[in-house]
This record gives C-alpha cells, structure tokens and sequence, in this order.
C-alpha cells in the first residue's frame, strides 16, 4: 500500500533537517580546527622571530589590531570608519583668527597704541600615498609594510644624555624662567584640521597625547595610528618639547626620520626627540603634523601658581576643548613697579580669549610707560582710571564678531616702603578673591544675567529683563569683551568693566589672592577658595613649590565636584612674592 503524500513530505524534511545538523556541526569543528591552527602558525612565527609577524590580542585597545593573515578578515566587514566618523572632535576647528588691524586712541595730547597680535597660517601641500589592505578588520589599526632598515634619527632632534644639559651658557635652565608655547595642527591625512595649543607653564595639561582612541589630546581617525601611538612633553631641564614614539605599530617620522623604537612592532618605546619650530611629525604614513613653538622669556615670579584643566563633559566623557587662557606678567614690561595677572574665559571658540590676553596687557603697560601716568598712580594709590582705559582700548582693538571671552585683571604694584597695592577689573563671570590678615575681600563683581546687580544694570537702559529671564540672545553673560554681532543686534550688552577698591597690603600683612575662571565658582564659594588656600599654605610651609601644589589643590577640588566647565586658577602669595628679586631690588 503506498503510503500517503503528506507522510513522505514529512520524512523529507526530516531528512533534511538531520542533515542540515550534521553539516552545522561540521562547521563549527572545522571553524575551531581552523582557528587553532592559526594560533599555532603565529605562535612558531612568534618564537621565530620573524620581524613581519605581529601577535594580535582584541582586547587590547592600544596594540594595533590587524592581523597579516587575510584569512581571519574574510567574513570582516570593510565599515572601519563606522564606528568612529560620526564622533565630534575634541579638538575644535575654524576658530576665528586674531585680527591683524592695529588700532589707536587719542587721550588728551597723548597716543596709546593697543598692538593687536597676528595669527597668520601657512598653507601645506603633501602628496602622501597610502598602501591600504583591501580588508582589515573593524576598529583596527592597519599595519603597512615594515622597511627593513629605519634611518637614524636627524642629530638636530636626538636627545643629548650630558651634564652640558645643564651648563647652556649664560640661560638659567630653571622652567619657572623661561615658558614656551606649542601648537600642533593636523595638515595632512583624515583628521586634517583639527589642531591643539599648550604652554609649558602650565604642566596640569601635559603630556600632548596623539592616537587613535580616547583620551587622546590629538584623536587622529587614521587606520595606521595606534590607539595610544605618541606623546609631547616638556622637558624642564633643557627647555625643550619632546616627541616620544609609545610603540606604535606603524611608527613615528620627525622630518621623515624615524623616532620609534628599531623593532618596530615590540611594543618598546622611542628615545625622546626634541621637536623645533617648523618641525613635521608623521604618523604611520598618511598623518602629519605642522609644529610650531615659541620660546618666550616671560618669568613666573615666585608666590604664584598656576593650574588649569579643561575638565570632561558628564555625558559623553570627553575633554571639553579649552577656552581658558591665564596670564601672568610680574614686572610688566617696561614698568618695573608693576605686575599683572588675570584669567580670560572664551566662548564660541578661544580666539578672542588669545587676543585679550596679548592686547590687554600691552595696552595696561602702554598707558603706565606714560611718566605722570605712573606718578599719578603711585601718588593716588588708584588706578582704576588706568584699568577703564586698557579695557576700553582692548575692545576697540579686537574684532570678533561671534567669538567672545570674559576677563578678570589683577594689578599689583609697589611703592618706594615695598607696601603693595592691589586693584582689580572684570567683565563677565571670572572672578578674584583676595584674603588679607584673615578677611575676605571680593575683588569683582557677577556679570552673569542672572546676578542682582547686572539685572539693575539692564534696567537703567530702559529695557528691563522680565521675570525668570536669565539669558540674552542665548547668553547668560551682559557684559564681555567680543561678541561684536550680538552688542550691534542688542544694547544691553556692555564691555564696560567693574573696577574694584584699591586694597593696601603692608609688610606686616599676611594676603593672597585667588582669580578662577567660572568652572571653579560653579561648584566652589570664595569662602570655601580661601579656606582650601590657607590649609594648603599650612600644608606646604617653605616648599619652594607651595604656590603651584596650593593652585592645584583648588583646582582639584573643583574636580571632585564633577565641574561641567574649563576651570583656570591664578593663586598669587603675597609673602612670597614681596621676596622675589624682581621686586625686592
């Protein structure tokens, strides 16, 4: 009797079904063997010490990841960029440049000049050819062709191991001394744009870090750059930016000169190289970077410490780009009684902030040059005439239409008795705090829209905030330098600064003094500074190195406080700084 359709149908399938186990079964087994065989040929290659040969472990996030085998890639999908492309840099790009317009304003017979300082670019054209693998597996990093031979690096850049170090004829090899300013741009490869500016004076944001992943200083989205592939650094002993290869896999170029270590792919790191002004370093082979350094002569006196830290967005984790410029002239130039400290705070970008912090100074040291300038301030003990005009000078010598920056001045000077005089000036929500014999003295005044006398203020123009009104035009901010566009579209907005008291210290007072960008008031009162202060002056009694540990510590509390903002601290101990050469001569 044969059996019905519907019972042979089902036998079918079965069949089907048992084979299709067998076959999935196979698979994996063979998958497996395959695998192990793998593991096997590398680990002979390994002991064999074949320089090609480089051992691949996923889960390390710094070691470049890519295999030689093609075998392991066949089923890799070519999407490498997917994951990275569509973070925002933390480096931000296209920031307005400084204007180059030299300006001047009459006064009475008199001509004070406000010098702008000039940001110019240069423009590079490199032809780079790049050897990429058609697969290569996602998030690695791709490893080229090894040269057999590495050149030696160029003498010009090799680290010299010396007592002579030290003994560089007449320069003091001392880093409080002499700061130096470095600014990296990426000129050629896939980041090409994104750029980065540090100053040795300011060692909380050192090293520079170049590579692939995050935290980099420099994140570079390159196939060929390791996750963590080189450093800057400063070196204080010589007075000298230094590139250090981190073991990467594709090496370091400085100059076309390699700077990593010879056995490319072990995972040792480079002997220091020192970088110059106009030095190109290169990545792997697709990436490079323009060097541009200077080498100023701008003395930190003793009694002030300096700290700063971009600080990390809550959400994404990341290094916020830093918009925080700090300053510190003490004398001023060409006016040896005087000295000058502030903290600018830029928004939109740090362009205007750079600009303040060159053209202010200058334009404060301008106008004191002037001889019955000086004596009228001297004989006063008042110089708030003097800080109005600098600030006014100041925003008609920039130009910045969207960009902006806060800014709180310090001016310090001395009389012929060695008694000090400290005055103060701000715009924006900066601010400084002074302590003398134990009382807080607050030097500033809130500029934020917000703040009970900046409302008063806006209501005098005639055009009052109304109630629960807290930002103009998008800004919690009224007055500040910059920001040209908006202070066209909206009166309200002022640059005109608050000048505080002028506060007399003599010698028999113990004072210092506190200027923070608004990343520290956020989270931090001026009681609170002035406490952290003192118990930091306590902690650190006669170490030379007291007023930068008493910075940081401030710094560091705002840190704890999980700060949403850049945060900048300028401590200046008046003890000490009344026995610094400069001043006391």
């Amino acid at each position: 009797m044969a059996a019905p359709p519907l019972a042979l149908v089902a036998a079918a399938i079965a069949a089907l079904a048992a084979l299709a186990l067998v076959v999935f079964a196979f698979r994996r087994w063979w998958l497996r063997r395959r695998r192990q065989r793998q593991r096997q040929r590398r680990a002979v290659q390994a002991a064999a010490a074949v320089p090609t040969s480089v051992a691949v472990q996923d889960e390390d996030i710094d070691r470049p990841l890519l295999s030689e085998s093609r075998e392991v890639h066949s089923s890799q999908s070519n999407s490498f960029f997917g994951s990275s492309v569509g973070e925002p840099s933390k480096i931000q790009t296209n920031r307005s440049n400084t204007s180059s317009i030299s300006h001047s304003i009459t006064d009475t017979g008199r001509i004070y000049p406000a010098e702008c300082c000039t940001t110019q670019g240069e423009t590079h054209v490199i032809n780079v050819e790049n050897d990429t693998p058609e697969e290569f597996q996602l998030g690695s990093t791709l490893k080229r062709t090894t040269p057999t031979n590495w050149p030696t690096p160029d003498q010009k850049h090799r680290k010299k191991v010396s007592v002579e170090d030290n003994h560089n004829g007449s320069i003091p090899m001392t880093d409080n001394t002499y700061h130096s300013s470095l600014d990296l741009e990426v000129i050629a490869g896939p980041s090409h744009g994104i750029s980065c500016s540090r100053q040795s004076s300011r060692p909380s944001m050192l090293p520079i870090t170049l590579g692939r992943v995050p935290p980099s200083d420099i994140e570079l989205r390159d196939s060929e750059v390791s996750g963590k592939h080189a450093l800057i650094n400063w070196n204080a002993k010589t007075l000298k930016w230094e590139l250090v290869d981190m073991g990467s896999l594709n090496g370091t170029f400085l100059n076309s000169q390699a700077v990593h270590h010879p056995d490319v792919g072990s995972r040792h790191w480079g002997e220091p190289a020192e970088l110059a002004h106009g030095d190109i370093i290169t990545l792997g082979t697709s990436s490079k970077l323009s060097v541009q350094i200077s080498l100023q002569n701008q003395r930190v006196p003793a009694g002030v410490g300096m700290a700063s830290d971009p600080m990390v967005a809550r959400r994404s984790g990341k290094k916020l780009p830093m918009e925080d410029i700090s300053f510190c002239q003490c004398p001023l130039q060409g006016v040896e009684q005087f000295g000058l400290f502030g903290i600018f705070d830029g928004h939109g970008g740090d362009g205007a902030a750079k600009a303040v912090s060159k053209i202010l100074p200058e334009n404060v040291a301008n106008i004191l040059s002037h001889p019955d300038t000086k004596e009228r301030v001297l004989s006063s003990s008042d110089a708030s005439d003097v800080l109005r005009y600098a600030f006014t000078s100041t925003e008609a010598a920039i130009d910045h239409q969207y960009e902006g920056c806060t800014a709180t001045a310090l001016l310090i000077w001395y009389d012929q008795n060695k008694n000090c005089f400290a005055q103060c000036a701000n715009l924006g929500d900066s601010a400084c705090v002074m302590s003398v014999n134990g009382n807080t003295i607050d030097m500033t005044e809130d500029h934020r829209v917000a703040s009970t006398t900046e409302r008063a203020r806006i209501a005098r123009t005639g055009q009052p905030l109304k109630d629960g009104e807290v930002r103009l035009n998008g800004l919690n901010l009224a007055r500040m330098f910059g920001d040209k566009f908006l202070k066209e579209q909206d009166s309200r907005f002022s640059s005109e600064p608050y000048v505080s008291q002028a506060v007399r210290i003599t010698r028999a007072c113990t004072a210092f003094a506190v200027i923070a960008s608004d990343g520290l008031w956020d989270v931090i009162s001026t009681k609170r500074a002035v406490q952290l202060v003192a118990e930091g002056k306590e902690r650190n009694t006669g170490d030379s190195t007291s007023p930068d540990k008493v910075a940081n510590r401030v710094l560091s509390e705002a840190r704890n406080l999980r700060t949403k903002d850049n945060t900048s601290v300028v401590f200046v101990d008046f003890d000490i700084l009344r026995t610094d050469p400069c001043i006391a001569k």
